[in-house]
């Protein structure tokens, strides 16, 4: 009989507990309406590929997107534009090197009413996360447009270029006791648009007094930015040397719990 009702408190317990978890369920949801581009696959066909979480290629975020599941986060993706309804359920949302006619024939461009949705969200509480390209591999003047309604510009630059594989170049100090990145030491990221900031956006990472990351807190919601996309698959797998000491996917760890700690808890 005992058996049975520690059974019977312990099953009580479980079915309490769940929607408990899931509700503490956090929704990173990866834009891909303003980066929208294809490539053929060896059979001929086309896939969207390029900073999208199932891209296994060294282009995909698909190791990112296994740091943020593994600290209990569900990921998503949008293909169509951002409103109030298509951002209702994310908490994060990320926007990544938006297109250039380059890229893609007919590139979705931040509108007006693109950057009213994204604010209002930020607003409400919403993590906003930008992350640009030098300005021949990014669509800068409509990014500027939705990130400037934070205090945030991309200037057109091209900081820590790289050349080849002297990686060494686009080497990043991580300073102690820093409050991003908390175990990571050193960083890797090339030809970065640097950031030009005003009020409410403050630095987050400086290396020789250029910005490299900047924040802003903006309502009940926070927005993050930086000139490269720099947590690809290429530069968290294991490509850059490992005499080096680079920390590119403990850094990816360390931003994802930063970006989920930001979530405001919900009332």
């Amino acid at each position: 009989m005992r058996r049975i009702k520690g059974y019977i408190i312990l099953l009580v317990f479980n079915l309490l507990g769940r929607p408990t978890i899931m509700a503490q369920t956090k929704t990173v949801t990866l834009d891909y309406f303003f980066n929208n581009e294809y490539r053929k696959n060896s059979a001929g066909t086309l896939e969207r590929y390029h900073y999208t979480w199932e891209d296994q290629r060294s282009s995909g975020y698909s190791i990112w997107g296994d740091v943020f599941k593994k600290n209990g986060a569900l990921l998503k993706s949008l293909e169509s534009k951002p409103d109030a309804q298509n951002l209702t359920g994310t908490d994060i949302y990320i926007i990544v090197d938006p297109d250039t006619k380059k890229e893609t024939a007919n590139p979705n461009y931040i509108e007006a009413r693109h950057i009213k949705a994204i604010t209002d969200w930020v607003k409400r509480g919403g993590i906003l996360v930008l992350m640009a390209n030098d300005s021949a591999n990014a669509e800068l003047p409509h990014l500027n447009k939705l990130a400037e309604k934070f205090g945030i510009h991309f200037n057109d630059d091209l900081y820590k270029h790289v050349i080849g594989t002297q990686f060494e170049m686009g080497a990043i100090t991580i300073p102690a006791n820093d409050p991003l990145f908390k175990t990571a030491k050193k960083i890797y990221l090339k030809d970065i648009s640097t950031l030009k900031l005003s009020p409410p956006a403050a630095p987050l990472l400086t290396d020789s007094s250029r910005v490299i990351i900047g924040m802003a807190k903006y309502g009940a919601g926070t927005v993050i930015a930086v000139g490269d996309p720099w947590l690809y698959n290429e530069y968290t797998n294991g490509r850059l040397p490992a005499a080096m000491d680079f920390d590119n996917d403990k850094a990816a760890d360390d931003l994802s719990k930063w970006l989920i700690n930001q979530i405001p808890a919900k009332k």
